[in-house]
C-alpha cells in the first residue's frame, strides 16, 4: 500500500497550463499502471488545446464550473460531473465561474509530459 498526504505534494504548472498537483503518480510513489492528480483552473483562466497520444485521462469536476472543449464537443461542466477522454482526443477546459475550477484527473497509462501535445 501506498499512503501520501495533500499537504506534502508539491503543485507545479502543467504543459496545458492547469495548476497540477500529483496525488499519485509511479514516478513518485511506486504504484504502476495509473496516476492520479488535481488541476486547478484560476478564475478567467483556461488549459491550453492539447491531446495524450496513449493516456486516457477520466476528470471528475470537485468545485466550480467550466466550459470543456472535447473533440468536436463543447459543453458546460459543474461539481459533480465526470468525463472520460479517449487518447488522441483534443482537449481543454476554461473557468466560467466564480471560484477556483478543480478537478480530479486520472490516467491511464500514468501521465507524462511526453505524451502530451499542445494544439
Amino acid at each position: 500500500m501506498t499512503k501520501t498526504r495533500y499537504a506534502d505534494i508539491k503543485s507545479f504548472i502543467s504543459k496545458d497550463g492547469s495548476v497540477i498537483r500529483e496525488l499519485m503518480h509511479p514516478a513518485a510513489h511506486g504504484n504502476a499502471n495509473q496516476s492520479f492528480a488535481e488541476a486547478i483552473v484560476t478564475l478567467g483562466k483556461g488549459t491550453r488545446l492539447h491531446q495524450h497520444h496513449r493516456s486516457e485521462e477520466i476528470y471528475h469536476v470537485t468545485s466550480g464550473e467550466g466550459r470543456m472543449v472535447c473533440g468536436d464537443e463543447v459543453f458546460i461542466v459543474h461539481k459533480g460531473d465526470t468525463i472520460c477522454i479517449p487518447p488522441g482526443t483534443p482537449h481543454r477546459v476554461d473557468n466560467t465561474g466564480k471560484t477556483e475550477l478543480r478537478i480530479l484527473c486520472s490516467c491511464s497509462p500514468p501521465y507524462s509530459h511526453d505524451d502530451t501535445e499542445l494544439l
